[in-house]
């Protein structure tokens, strides 16, 4: 929640997609796995559980001696006589509660530990690697990720040969010829090398011995164009992330023809066009192509339509057009389609109407009116719908009717007015609804108050007056709340007090808005973001927010307080708070 609630609606954005990612950590024993599911956070954590089952339930016997032991590491030397088990929950703990050292990790030395998960953890670097690579022939996952081990600190893992999972994202410092050690991995199942300058088309000869690989993650390395002739033999790959490998063109695709076994393909912000996609017609068990911001046209859907079992399908920003959607009609089992930022019109959604699989469709600044939405009538799966910054308006939305499984819809920047909500309140599945709109008034709001199962409900630059706020107290259920960019003061604040549900909350930009407020809403225990930016809230209203315990992001910029303030408010009352604005 920025202070001002900008959209920069032009952006592109390059988060991770976590519908595409295949998780590396796994556990190898029962033993294993049931302990870590048991295991708390951190042993702070199990200071404050009391009796029950839940968040306040009594910890295990097992729990309380693995804090101890935490607590106490100075004390021991060596856990290698512990059954591996064990010491992999005291290990887990160490670096879950932030209390790993250099030092503390000596006592693990030749544990046989199974799984070491450093990713992101301050500190490691090549000395730590001689203690991980101690556990030899036990070690079966390693996790490395943004850490300081070189090339040098690669090597030692050379006689860890059974390992199945390696990630080394964000390793600055590995070189190609840091990558030579995965030669002796053949057991590897899973690598992931994200923002590496060290894999390089040279480097990644050493690929060519991972034939048991299953899952590759290359995104954003950007000298491997050319490398791809290396990974021809990797028949057993099912998912590949080249997603902004800007140099890799269709030169490199054609060597990815013969993974016949790929289900997963990312790669969004490469140079492929319309003859790369060709070499992708064989990869019959292909559920999800990502070819976001490729330069590909619609011509590539014909071989696209090839891909029986295609699941997911990302064209954002791809510069389509009209012509050649009519191979969308072949894709039958579709679930998710993006078509966001493309050139289409009505005359496109003529050809989506068969798909009815779908569960999530994407025309977000599509040429699209009020007519084409006729098309998607049929679409009874439909639970998510984009159609952000189009030109469709109250009149359409009266074909979305019957999709009773929708739950959310975002309608910002659109022409829907207040008239157009009345038709959008009897789709009672509705969940989120995003109307950043500034045509929509109390009387839109209003024709809302069926939405009673909604939680998440935004109004960026709506209308909304102290009186609209009074619908708000039939969504007993909302979990996020934006009105920022209104006009609502401390009175209408009072609707939203009892909206216990609430973890978020935007408020920004009513600039009527007063110390008031906060008191307010100091009953909404339950908040983990609040945003009250742009109003008159001062530091005497700081106080109110003490009881917010799980508050862990607390904006309030061009406000009356000063930072001094609010970082009192963090140290003495508010232990969670992670972000505040201003700092």
């Amino acid at each position: 929640m920025g202070g001002v609630c900008s959209r920069k609606r032009s952006q592109l954005v390059e988060d991770d997609d976590d519908s595409l990612q295949t998780p590396t950590r796994f556990s190898k024993t029962s033993s294993l796995k049931w302990l870590l599911l048991t295991l708390p956070r951190s042993s702070s954590d199990i200071s404050r559980k009391g009796p029950g089952k839940g968040p306040g339930r009594c910890p295990t016997l097992m729990e309380l001696c693995v804090a101890k032991v935490c607590k106490d590491i100075s004390k021991y030397s060596t856990f290698a006589m512990l059954p591996s088990d064990l010491s992999q929950q005291v290990f887990d703990e160490m670096v879950d509660s932030n209390c790993l050292t250099e030092e503390s990790l000596e006592t693990f030395r030749d544990c046989a530990l199974h799984d070491i998960c450093l990713g992101e953890y301050p500190g490691v670097k090549d000395a730590w690697m001689e203690v991980v690579a101690s556990q030899r022939q036990s070690l079966l996952s390693v996790d490395i990720s943004c850490s300081e081990v070189t090339d040098s600190g690669l090597n030692f893992l050379s006689d860890c040969s059974n390992m199945q999972s390696l990630s080394c994202n964000y390793c600055e410092h590995v070189s190609e010829h840091g990558l030579g050690v995965l030669s002796g991995f053949s057991n590897l199942t899973s690598l992931s090398f994200k923002r590496s300058d060290g894999v390089t088309a040279k480097g990644m000869s050493v690929f060519a011995n991972l034939v048991n690989l299953v899952n590759l993650d290359l995104e954003r390395c950007l000298k491997i164009h050319g490398g791809l002739v290396h990974m021809k033999g990797l028949r057993k790959l099912e998912s590949l992330n080249m997603r902004y490998c800007n140099y890799i063109t269709d030169s490199d695709i054609k060597y990815l023809s013969d993974l016949t076994n790929l289900k997963e393909l990312q790669l969004s912000s490469c140079r492929i066009t319309d003859l790369g996609i060709s070499y992708l017609t064989g990869l019959s068990k292909l559920t999800h192509l990502n070819l976001e911001s490729c330069p590909v046209t619609a011509a590539c859907l014909e071989a696209i339509s090839g891909l029986a079992s295609l699941m997911l399908l990302n064209l954002n920003r791809c510069g389509i057009y009209d012509e050649g959607c009519e191979s969308f009609e072949d894709l039958k089992k579709l679930k998710v389609l993006n078509l966001g930022f493309n050139h289409i019109t009505d005359a496109c959604l003529v050809h989506l109407k068969g798909l009815i699989n779908l569960e999530s469709l994407n025309l977000d600044s599509c040429k699209i009116g009020d007519e084409g939405l006729l098309h998607l009538k049929g679409l009874v799966l439909l639970t998510s719908l984009e159609l952000s910054d189009t030109a469709i308006g109250s009149n359409g939305l009266r074909h979305l009717s019957d999709l009773r499984n929708l739950y959310s819809i975002n309608l910002s920047f659109t022409l829907v007015t207040d008239t157009g909500m009345k038709k959008i309140s009897t789709l009672n599945s509705l969940k989120s609804v995003n109307l950043d709109n500034r045509l929509i008034t109390d009387v839109g709001l209003a024709a809302l108050i069926g939405l009673t199962g909604l939680t998440h409900l935004d109004l960026f630059g709506a209308r909304v007056t102290d009186h609209g706020t009074s619908f708000l107290r039939y969504f007993k259920n909302l979990e996020s709340l934006e009105v920022c960019g209104g006009s609502i003061t401390d009175a209408g604040v009072k609707n939203i007090k009892d909206l216990k549900a609430l973890t978020l909350l935007n408020l920004s930009q009513n600039g009527k808005l007063t110390d008031k407020t906060l008191e307010l809403i100091s009953g909404l225990t339950a908040l983990i973001c609040l945003n009250v930016s742009n109003s008159r809230v001062s530091n005497t209203g700081l106080r109110h927010l003490k009881a917010l315990q799980n508050l862990r992001s607390l904006t309030l910029d061009s406000c009356r307080v000063t930072a001094n303030e609010m970082k009192k408010l963090r140290v003495t009352a508010l232990p969670n708070l992670i972000s505040v604005r201003p700092e």
